[in-house]
């Protein structure tokens, strides 16, 4: 499923909020491993930047996690959706990028793609959804604004290295 297709039904919503989930859990994952990784002497700017960057996941999967409760449908097995996001966004590893702010930059970039695609598709659907399709947009431009946020940090750290 792509978020490039017409999303017809509460299923194929559900699968792509999946897909957001399971993409916070990418994002989530790979700032603790760059923290894990980072020298004794810690950049405090940095540490902070990666654990805001893994909070900010975290809740993010929980808001998801709400709407597809919402939806009330079947969910998919967790690794069918893992390897939908592996294929399509898990081409990279945390080691591809040169430096940990790169990496970061490309997760959040990622993540912003995504919610951006998300909400035109649900924009250009005729569908109705079993939950309220104002509140499901809101919810996820308020997403989607939290990663453009997220960009915007990491290329104003960048800028000043």
């Amino acid at each position: 499923m792509s978020v490039s297709q017409r999303i017809a039904s509460d299923d194929q919503l559900a699968r792509l909020l999946q897909i957001g989930i399971v993409l916070e859990e990418v994002v989530e994952a790979r700032a603790h491993h760059h923290y894990q990784s980072l020298d004794a002497e810690l950049d405090e700017e940095i540490e902070t930047l990666l654990a805001d960057a893994a909070e900010e996941s975290a809740e993010h999967r929980r808001r998801l996690e709400s709407l597809i409760d919402g939806l009330g449908v079947d969910s998919v097995p967790f690794d069918e959706i893992e390897s939908l996001v592996d294929a399509r966004y898990g081409r990279t590893r945390p080691e591809d990028f040169d430096g940990v702010l790169y990496d970061q930059l490309c997760n959040e970039e990622t993540a912003y793609k995504f919610y951006d695609d998300l909400i035109q598709a649900i924009e250009e659907s005729n569908a109705e959804f079993s939950i309220d399709s104002g509140d499901l947009l809101d919810e996820l431009k308020a997403i989607r604004e939290d990663e453009a946020e997220g960009v915007s940090e990491v290329t104003e750290v960048m800028e000043r290295r």
